[in-house]
């Protein structure tokens, strides 16, 4: 499954989902949009304004913004 977390620094919410994947041992990519101007627009086209963006596979099929918990739960497996 390829997980990609779109963040930006001093963002608290980027933080407690890239750490929570971390402490759970879910890889992910992460993805700076302040220093990539094409994932920038690519999740502005996809309708987002706020930060963290999750994707779950390619695109934005599957994705979510801001610390989502309950959706983040989904990922771990027991």
């Amino acid at each position: 499954m390829k997980i990609t977390v779109y963040s930006k620094p001093n963002c608290i919410q980027c933080e407690m989902t890239k750490n929570y994947l971390k402490d759970n041992d879910i890889h992910f990519n992460e993805i700076d949009v302040t220093q990539n101007d094409e994932a920038l627009n690519a999740v502005k086209q996809a309708g987002y304004t706020g930060m963290p963006v999750v994707t779950i596979g390619y695109g934005f099929d599957f994705s979510w913004c801001g610390f989502r918990p309950d959706r983040l739960e989904e990922l771990v497996v027991e």
